[in-house]
């Protein structure tokens, strides 16, 4: 059963509180700089939270989860994704109460940050880039921007509070009666507006021993390692997959004349290092591994084929194009033609792994972009989300999968008529069977050419085999 089926059910109740009043600039920035992160699924429930709430107030009634399905026409799983998109973003907290008759949730929603929070914050811009591109990046930076008024060329008149008011009478000031008047009731708070928290990366993923380890103290003295600094550390190995060890020789290029941290050049180091590391590329949808709420095995298993799910569903593309090459960086046209499937098709990395594993081992470990388009945009419209649920569909499939392969074949390749020697991912077969090819009579060369893609497939199952005996998977 599927995870969010554990978490959520139409039933259970809901209240929506808000963090402060939102303002119609707040509605623009969840628009123009949000919603290409989130989708437009996320904005949509985001919006209707809102309206959910009582006018002049922060807080609504009681509802519940099939209620906002009526009202959104959507699932609960996809307002259940919505609502996690939310969260990780920071515009959503979730609160739970459990009791012996029904489960209730408060949503508390939170201000966006500010444009220039958003434009400093060193993730959000760098992924709003990514997705939208220079132009309009540049075009929505300029909505957010006012031309300054060089008010230092003139000279400040403004009165003061006492040359426009007098004070009032003793007697009225010995009272206090206004003061205690002005203090909020028992359990009530004044509507106000609240400063938005920025981003917060968790950090499980990133070893701060292990950083510290190869810094001495006269090296980084530890003071130096404020909230601050060690925030902006979280966000940057996250951002650019920086591992401990390439993390201090940023940190010590980012160090001062006066020893501080400079944190414009701990970015600017972090962001030279991964562009060296990527062919000038900034950060791609194919270093993402599958989302943990996406995810239906809790460890490798003892199977082969539960042990390659759990892989598939902790590995990045990117990391499994390396896998399957053996070692070798794979190509930027191949990185290029997974990332446009990834956006064009919406689907999730785990998806994407199990897609590029077909692909490849059909199409002699070529990855063609057109085949691997078709079969995603089939996925896409059977809202395909988990690693399990795509093998089965591609073992159903196979046989249609294996219709559009062979209508590519036209003209003079068609007349070539090769050897076909077809091979299929373990997952497609039983433990105890043997995967033959299909020719039936197979030449020297196709026993080769078969023996050659073995070998290099070979990376691929010492990899998750491995991961079995070890500790799991990658977070490349």
């Amino acid at each position: 059963m599927k995870q969010y089926w554990n978490e959520v059910q139409p039933v259970d109740s809901l209240f929506v509180t808000m963090n402060g009043v939102l303002h119609e600039y707040d509605k623009k920035v969840i628009s123009l700089l949000y919603q290409p992160l989130i989708g437009v699924v996320s904005t949509n429930l985001y919006n209707t939270l809102t309206y959910a709430v009582e006018k002049n107030s922060l807080s609504s009634n009681e509802w519940n989860h099939y209620q906002l399905m009526n009202l959104m026409e959507l699932n609960l799983e996809e307002i259940y994704e919505a609502r996690l998109k939310l969260e990780g973003i920071g515009l959503l907290k979730t609160y739970r109460k459990s009791t012996d008759e029904k489960r209730a949730y408060i949503y508390e929603l939170q201000p966006p940050l500010s444009a220039e929070q958003f434009f400093t914050d060193g993730m959000l811009n760098i992924y709003l880039y990514q997705k939208i591109g220079h132009t309009h990046f540049m075009k929505l930076k300029g909505q957010f921007l006012e031309k300054n008024i060089k008010s230092a060329e003139y000279k400040e008149i403004t009165r003061t509070f006492q040359d426009v008011f007098t004070s009032m009478s003793v007697e009225a000031l010995h009272s206090g009666k206004g003061e205690k008047a002005s203090e909020p009731e028992e359990n009530t708070s004044f509507v106000q507006r609240k400063t938005a928290e920025p981003i917060r990366i968790s950090g499980n993923h990133f070893d701060f021993d292990l950083l510290l380890s190869g810094l001495t103290t006269s090296m980084v003295p530890r003071k130096l390692l404020t909230p601050t600094v060690k925030d902006t550390i979280k966000k940057l190995a996250f951002l650019y997959s920086i591992n401990e060890v390439e993390m201090q020789k940023i940190i010590l290029s980012s160090m001062t004349a006066d020893e501080t941290i400079d944190l414009d050049e701990l970015r600017k180091w972090a962001r030279d290092w991964y562009q060296m590391e990527n062919e000038d590329m900034l950060p791609q949808l194919v270093n993402r591994v599958q989302p943990p709420n996406l995810r239906e095995s809790e460890g490798p298993g003892d199977t082969k084929e539960s042990k390659l799910i759990y892989y598939l569903e902790t590995t990045s593309p990117r990391q499994l194009l390396i896998d399957l090459s053996g070692g070798a960086l794979p190509a930027m046209s191949d990185l290029t033609a997974v990332e446009d499937v990834m956006l064009g098709q919406k689907l999730d990395p785990g998806v994407i792994n199990v897609l590029i594993h077909y692909v490849m081992l059909k199409t002699d470990m070529k990855l063609s972009k057109n085949y691997m388009e078709k079969i995603a945009s089939h996925w896409a419209r059977k809202k395909i989300k988990t690693v399990k649920a795509a093998m089965e569909l591609a073992k159903s499939e196979h046989r249609q999968y294996q219709s559009w392969a062979s209508s590519k074949k036209d003209g003079k390749e068609a007349r070539k008529k090769p050897i076909r020697t077809e091979m299929l991912p373990d997952w497609f077969l039983d433990e105890d069977q043997e995967q033959v090819p299909t020719s039936q009579s197979q030449t020297a060369k196709g026993s080769d050419k078969l023996d050659e893609r073995r070998r290099r497939l070979k990376a691929i199952q010492q990899k998750y085999q491995k991961q079995g005996g070890e500790k799991g998977g990658t977070n490349q």
